[in-house]
């Protein structure tokens, strides 16, 4: 699978906008504007990673914007977008993925079909942008006489995120330099790379005013569609004198043998929440082949999970939880992996199920080799954006 990196360009002052910070950082419901952006894409099962491009004065701004998301450190844009997104595109190149997606970091609502079109042009093309049809009659003014229509057949709407194979565009905005095109496709065809289009987004929307940070802000605050997510785990046993389960360190004769803390319980709750959001599985966000996540704490993995559901304007309804396994008992410790569980997700007790069962003696589990956990997840997402 080709690696693609998501760049955020975020580095504009907003002065369309006005007030006291700039308007990607605007709380929109309950997070920041560029949260909900970069949260998104970061869900997304086919981006490796997600850099953003910011102004140098808002990195205090940012870092609260993408905590705990786990994101790498911010690229320190330019004056204008153009050189912004050069910027980005040449801190890439130490380390070069082959597909850049290239989003505004004021469209904070980019789904994950839209991400999926603009990734299946890039199978047979340099580039892709999703466009939208023209809907009202379009005027060209003149200064010598009457107005004139313009034909809104061959004209649509350009949006965000545009996709590119990194090698051309990273030259055509080398080659692009001191130019003032308006967006990345324009740099693109400018260097002759020919752009393929894919259906836009109509809930894409880019926040530039004032009226369309309230619509915005509308949308997140209407219906809600409720989303059920599962999740299934296996880990073995090995040596040792204790499991964690729920984030909860129970005596036991042996011990659960995986990269992390191997919680079985909660890679399974893991699971469960990114599948809420379609978000893949927890391979894919905390690889095994990471060093970084040896010994790990499995509350990490979890955190992580409910901050990109949480980045969807999402909150948890409740969760249910059941381990599989002939041994140890969990009756005597089930309060404190309630309690534990639910703190990590924000909820009340009541709404987190713990619950035990054996397989009478059958299969490995029976056997007495390792242990098994399922999860189910119900979250609320707003029905107005995808």
């Amino acid at each position: 699978m080709k690696r693609c990196v998501a760049l955020v360009v975020a580095a504009g002052r907003g002065q369309r906008f006005g007030g006291d910070i700039p308007k990607q950082y605007r709380m929109l419901g309950d997070l920041p504007m560029l949260r909900h952006t970069l949260g998104r894409l970061s869900a997304h099962p086919d981006i490796a990673e997600v850099r953003a491009v910011i102004h140098p004065n808002d990195l205090a701004h940012y870092e609260a914007a993408a905590k705990g998301l786990g994101l790498a450190p911010p690229i320190f844009g330019g004056q204008e977008r153009q050189d912004s997104v050069r910027l980005g595109l040449e801190a890439l190149a130490a380390d070069p993925p082959d597909l850049v997606l290239i989003h505004d970091g004021a469209r904070p609502f980019v789904g994950a079909g839209l991400v999926d079109r603009v990734l299946d042009a890039l199978e047979h093309a340099d580039a892709a942008v999703p466009a939208l049809p023209v809907c009202d009659t379009l005027k060209r003014s003149r200064d010598d006489g009457p107005s004139e229509t313009v034909d809104r057949a061959a004209v649509w709407r350009a949006q965000t995120p545009q996709g590119f194979r990194f090698t051309p565009i990273l030259q055509a905005h080398r080659e692009a330099q001191g130019r003032a095109l308006t967006d990345d496709s324009s740099v693109a065809e400018a260097c002759g790379i020919a752009v393929a289009t894919v259906d836009g987004d109509e809930r894409n929307v880019k926040i530039t005013t004032p009226a369309d940070f309230e619509h915005a802000a509308r949308l997140l605050s209407g219906p809600m569609d409720t989303r059920i997510g599962q999740g299934v785990d296996v880990h073995k046993l090995g040596e040792g004198n204790s499991v964690t389960l729920c984030g909860v360190l129970v005596p036991h004769d042996r011990g659960l043998v995986g990269h992390s803390d191997a919680d079985v319980a909660l890679h399974a709750l893991t699971d469960a929440l990114l599948g809420t959001i379609g978000a893949g599985d927890i391979g894919r966000h905390f690889p095994p082949s990471d060093e970084k996540w040896r010994g790990a704490s499995s509350v990490l993995f979890v955190k992580r999970a409910l901050a990109l559901v949480k980045a969807r304007g999402a909150r948890v309804v409740n969760a249910d939880i059941t381990i599989l396994g002939e041994a140890p008992r969990i009756g005597p410790h089930r309060r404190m992996m309630t309690t534990r569980v639910a703190s990590i997700l924000g909820i009340d007790n009541g709404r987190v199920g713990i619950k035990a069962t054996t397989t009478e003696e059958l299969g490995f589990i029976g056997r007495r080799e390792g242990l098994a956990a399922f999860a189910v997840v119900t979250v609320q997402c707003p029905a107005s954006v995808p």
